[in-house]
């Protein structure tokens, strides 16, 4: 069979941190071939060394060789890659919702036509030809099978997945198409439109077109894959046909790895089954792309418990309901008494605080000064660090710069001062941060989600250190949500495994690889409440 694309011994570096490791991958004809690994492996990067994305080349760069159809390519951009035949469909959408879904399909590629005033004067005045690209767009969905959808119809007003079949319509109008990839297509699918999409993927394939398809439901990967390559920290750990793997094994081979083991200190009591600090049955949250579907578990006083899963599954929806950042239904009690949801103020006052995952986009304000961040939520919600005046509430500009102070002593924050700007910082202080403000707040559950993501491996340590002392010394209740499975085993008392919107299995952090990965793919047949 003939290979329309070879990467070879492709390594990538950002600043200084290698991320790919002499990754090896090729394509063949009309093949479906399967990516997978974890949040963090390279799959991302992976493909953006193919398709020419600006934030390698302005990173650098990477070293190794990319061939197409067994020549040696150049692919410095991503209008190069379409040349060459290569097009992808983002995880996120890249369409222009008030255009109509023609529009967006023949975008950058619009088909115009003649007139009296581009005969005289140039082919700058010729005039789309709309009814030509009306008949392209409507083969190029009919050639998906998507004959339901209007090709006049604006994009904004097309349901979630009808947007995922125009991304994938507009690739396949590109008459010399050859390799798509397709990153997290399923991720925004209902299970009927998923299996939808995967039909269509079998057709293209028929079709000769080589297909990268990049997914975290691994059991759809072994469904439709010819082939499937598994990323692990960077690096292939194995690769081979799909039906000599298991579902079991692919999820094992993605999450395996050495454990570095903290140094817990321990408690004068430990978590306890008699001592529940939060009861959750039944919760369900509407997160786009992290849907709980019923979710369960009793949280034990004192506890740090993880949360892990693969992405997309609803890991992070569960914090995120719990402190009513998105809809969410069910019974939760709280220390043995009613918890209301869908109500931020709520949580905050009743000693429930969260750390996004999103740390730049929601957890900081990012202008401000670190003291300010530090205390803007105490500030906000309680009224901390002020003093009365006449008929106003000022800030306690003491009040707040001693703690702040006291704060970047005790989390060893690395800044020219409590006045510094927070953008500044790097990710790992920025971080530490957050880490501060959750303190500030005296929180009896901290909810903390990906606490550890984007910053150093020295940081990293630090951060976890951080948390086990907050459990340890001021006895705070933690729900730690990672997609780092090693740091959820090196600090977790428990570890709840989500698995399609549902708790998979709660195990200790001793289970074994295999454990997991069977959790990970909802493959255990019990729940295994052995912590």
């Amino acid at each position: 069979m003939k290979k329309v694309l070879e990467m070879r011994n492709i390594n990538k570096f950002y600043f200084g941190n290698q991320v790919l490791k002499n990754v090896n991958l090729d394509l063949e004809e009309g093949e479906i071939h399967g990516l997978v690994g974890e949040n963090g492996a390279g799959k991302t990067t992976l493909m953006n060394i193919l398709f020419g994305m600006p934030v390698i080349h302005s990173t650098g760069g990477f070293e190794g060789e990319i061939y197409v159809n067994g020549k040696k390519v150049d692919i410095d951009s991503p209008r190069k890659a379409m040349e060459l035949g290569i097009g992808m469909v983002h995880q996120e959408f890249m369409l222009l919702p008030n255009f109509t879904v023609t529009e967006n399909i023949k975008l950058n590629r619009e088909i115009t036509k003649k007139n009296i005033f581009s005969r005289v004067f140039g082919k700058s005045l010729e005039t789309l030809d709309f009814k030509q690209m009306r008949k392209e767009a409507r083969e190029a969905l009919n050639t998906i099978g998507m004959m339901g959808i209007d090709e006049w119809f604006p994009v904004a007003g097309l349901p979630v997945a009808h947007k995922q079949f125009v991304e994938i319509a507009r690739e396949i109008d590109k008459k010399n198409l050859k390799v798509l990839v397709l990153d997290e297509p399923t991720a925004v699918l209902s299970e009927a439109e998923a299996e939808t999409l995967l039909n269509v993927i079998r057709t293209l394939s028929q079709k000769g077109i080589a297909i990268i398809f990049i997914s975290h439901r691994l059991a759809e990967v072994l469904a439709v894959s010819h082939r499937i390559t598994i990323l692990r920290d960077g690096a292939v750990v194995d690769s081979g046909p799909a039906s000599s793997f298991t579902l079991a094994e692919v999820a094992e081979k993605m999450v395996g790895r050495k454990i570095e083991a903290l140094n817990l200190p321990k408690r004068q009591k430990e978590p306890s089954d008699d001592d529940i600090i939060m009861s959750i049955r039944n919760l369900q949250v509407k997160m786009p792309g992290e849907e709980v579907k019923d979710f369960s578990i009793d949280i034990r006083r004192g506890e740090i418990l993880g949360i892990g899963g693969l992405a997309g599954h609803g890991k992070l929806g569960i914090a995120n309901g719990i402190a009513g950042v998105y809809p969410a239904s069910g019974t939760v009690l709280l220390e043995g008494k009613p918890y209301k949801l869908n109500d931020p103020m709520y949580a905050l006052a009743n000693g429930i605080v969260y750390l996004s995952e999103d740390r730049r986009g929601v957890g900081l304000l990012l202008d401000e000064s670190v003291e300010m961040n530090i205390v803007a939520t105490a500030v906000q919600a309680f009224g901390k660090f002020t003093k009365r005046f006449l008929f106003l509430n000022l800030l306690d500009k003491k009040a707040i710069r001693e703690h702040a102070l006291k704060m970047i002593k005790e989390l060893d924050i690395r800044c020219k001062g409590p006045t510094q700007p927070v953008r500044r910082l790097s990710g790992g202080n920025q971080q530490k941060v957050c880490l501060a403000r959750a303190f500030t707040l005296e929180p009896k559950i901290l909810f903390v989600s990906e606490p550890t993501r984007g910053i150093d491996v020295g940081a990293k340590r630090l951060v976890l250190d951080h948390l086990v002392q907050m459990n340890r010394n001021l006895g705070v209740t933690i729900v730690m949500t990672s997609s780092e499975l090693a740091e959820l085993r090196s600090i977790c008392d428990r570890i709840a495994i989500v698995a399609e919107g549902k708790l998979s299995a709660i195990l200790p952090p001793s289970a074994s690889d295999a454990e997991f990965g069977l959790a990970m793919a909802g493959e255990l047949q019990e729940v295994a409440q052995r912590g």
